[in-house]
C-alpha cells in the first residue's frame, strides 16, 4: 500500500516539475476565440482595414492618468454611432459594443517615434461586464477603435457601470500624417483629429 502512495505521490512531483518547467508563457491557447480573431483580421484587410496593435490597462488612478496625457487635448465630436459599412461587415461575431462614450482624453498631437496614448470612460451595458479587447483599425486615414465587451467571469460585477480604459498605440504605428480617429459606442460614438509628424 504504501508503495501505490509512494508512486502517485512521485508521479505528482515529476508531472508539476515538467508542467511548470516547459510550460509556455502567456495566455492559455483557445482554438474557438483564436480562430475567429484571425477571421476577422482577415476580413478586415479585405476590405482594406489594417489592424494597429494596442495595448489596453485599465489604470487605477483616472484623473491622474488623464492629466498626464499632456494639456494639448484634442476637441472631441459626436458622430455616427455603432459599426457601419464594411466595419460592421468585417467582424465574424458582432463585438458586443459599450453603451455610450462618455469622455476621451486625446492629444491633438504625436510624434513618430513617441507611444501614443489616449484615455476613454464608456458606458456599460451593465455591471456584468468588462472590457476585453480593442480593434484599431487604420484605412485611408481613418481610425476606428472598436471595443468589445465580455461577461465578468464568475457572476463579479463591477464596481461602476462607468470604465475608464487607457489604449496606448506602440511607437512607429502610425505613419506622419493626419487622422481622425472614431471611438465606437453603440448609442454615442467621438471622434477627434490626430496630427502625427
Amino acid at each position: 500500500m504504501k508503495w501505490i502512495v509512494l508512486s502517485i505521490v512521485l508521479f505528482i512531483a515529476v508531472y508539476t516539475f515538467i508542467t511548470l518547467h516547459f510550460r509556455k508563457p502567456g495566455a492559455a491557447y483557445q482554438p474557438y476565440r483564436d480562430s475567429k480573431v484571425r477571421a476577422t483580421v482577415q476580413r478586415l484587410e479585405q476590405a482594406g482595414y489594417e489592424r494597429i496593435a494596442a495595448t489596453v490597462s485599465t489604470p487605477a488612478e483616472p484623473q491622474r492618468s488623464a492629466a498626464a496625457l499632456g494639456k494639448n487635448i484634442a476637441k472631441t465630436n459626436a458622430t455616427i454611432s455603432g459599426l457601419y459599412g464594411e466595419l460592421a461587415q468585417s467582424f465574424v461575431e458582432k463585438p458586443t459594443l459599450p453603451d455610450s462614450i462618455a469622455t476621451v482624453t486625446a492629444p491633438s498631437s504625436a510624434n513618430v517615434l513617441m507611444a501614443y496614448s489616449f484615455q476613454f470612460t464608456c458606458t456599460l451595458p451593465d455591471k456584468k461586464y468588462i472590457v476585453a479587447d480593442t480593434y484599431v483599425c487604420l484605412k485611408e486615414g481613418e481610425i476606428a477603435v472598436v471595443t468589445n465587451l465580455e461577461p465578468n467571469s464568475g457572476g463579479l460585477l463591477s464596481r461602476s457601470r462607468e470604465s475608464a480604459v487607457l489604449l496606448t498605440l506602440a511607437p512607429g504605428t502610425l505613419k506622419p500624417g493626419d487622422y481622425r480617429v472614431t471611438l465606437i459606442g453603440a448609442q454615442r460614438s467621438l471622434q477627434w483629429t490626430l496630427q502625427v509628424h
